[in-house]
């Protein structure tokens, strides 16, 4: 679709409790951003239109909650903070690759702020008093969107973004991201079927920073699409590897899939993660990873560890060898490849 059919507005306002007795503007006051509307055909489906937001932020910006509100058509979307000079241009909704626009990049000279559940028209992502991420002075917010029309009538669905800072000398946890996904995932037809992969974080950790992993996660989000029937996070013991549930998702796409972790789980003694999906495919042909009809199996979550941690099974291989009981197909994939990247900024 050509590109003016997405030019957006975008507006900054702020909380209308948010001056100081000076009546300059409350720096920790709730910012709400709007864009849109992105007109959508019946069956349109769209991954190339990223947006952006300045901040205009001289001091940094810790960010305890972010609530987001959009509509039927607006399957996803991805939330960085980087800096206001990357991927440079003016803001509101552009072409991703008409700034080369990656999300890896994002991630690796910023950071994540949020990730949007499928299909959720709304959701808040809140932390626990005290807890927020980082958002470095003049910083600017950028996301990659997917929108998906599934239906037989036109759709513009708008979408509301709205960041909650705390102040800084209240801050207790400093949050950033960790994600791991599995590409290998191939649900077989008229089947329940479960896909995991267990990390070892041990080793690179060890390397990093000298200890075992003893970092804490605050908060997961599951990513699935439409059959996708529940996740599960669980740390695997050092000492005879018996697993301890981190967070278990059972809501369906079209529901808020994330939540805080309370209280948060903290790895000591779990050198490895397990991380599984459940899907229930009725059709009857094989669903890979992939946009549109498609699946995916990833999840992202925050921690306080020093170091952004990453991968997962990260190449399109088989999905693994499989047992079948009760109605269920487990695959099991031997392999997790371990990233991490420094989160201090």
């Amino acid at each position: 679709m050509m590109r003016a059919a997405f030019l957006a507005l975008v507006s900054l306002t702020w909380s209308v409790a948010a001056c100081g007795t000076d009546g300059a503007p409350d720096p920790y006051a709730t910012r709400t951003f709007e864009l849109g509307p992105y007109p959508l055909a019946p069956g349109q489906e769209v991954t190339t239109q990223c947006v952006s937001v300045t901040l205009h932020n001289d001091e940094p910006l810790y960010i305890n909650q972010v609530e987001l509100t959009t509509g039927p058509g607006f399957h996803h979307s991805n939330w960085f903070w980087v800096p206001e000079n990357l991927f440079a241009g003016e803001d509101g909704t552009w072409t991703c690759a008409d700034r080369n626009y990656r999300g890896e990049a994002a991630g690796l000279f910023g950071g994540i702020l949020f990730a949007q559940s499928t299909q959720s028209p709304h959701e808040i992502q809140k932390f626990a008093d005290g807890v927020g991420v980082k958002i470095p002075p003049h910083s600017k917010l950028i996301a990659d969107t997917h929108m998906l029309n599934a239906g037989d009538t036109p759709l513009a669905p708008t979408l509301t973004l709205a960041i909650t800072p705390i102040p800084e000398q209240e801050v207790t946890a400093k949050l950033v991201g960790m994600s791991l996904e599995n590409l290998t995932i191939a649900l077989p037809p008229h089947k329940i079927s479960r896909f995991t992969i267990e990390c070892d974080m041990g080793p690179r950790h060890q390397d990093l920073l000298g200890r075992a992993p003893d970092f804490k996660i605050y908060y997961m989000l599951a990513h699935y699409h439409s059959l996708g029937a529940g996740m599960t996070l669980e740390g695997v013991r050092d000492s005879d590897g018996t697993v301890d549930m981190i967070h278990e998702t059972p809501a369906r796409a079209g529901d808020a899939l994330g939540a805080a972790i309370d209280p948060p789980f903290d790895v000591t003694g779990h050198g490895k993660l397990r991380f599984s999906c459940t899907f229930d495919n009725p059709r009857d042909t094989t669903v890979s990873w992939g946009v549109g009809d498609q699946e995916m199996c990833m999840f992202l979550a925050f921690t306080d560890s020093p170091y952004v941690w990453g991968g997962g099974a990260i190449d399109a291989d088989a999905p693994g060898p499989s047992v079948e009981h009760d109605g269920l197909i487990e695959f099991t994939h031997p392999g997790c490849t371990v990233v991490a990247t420094d989160g201090q900024h």
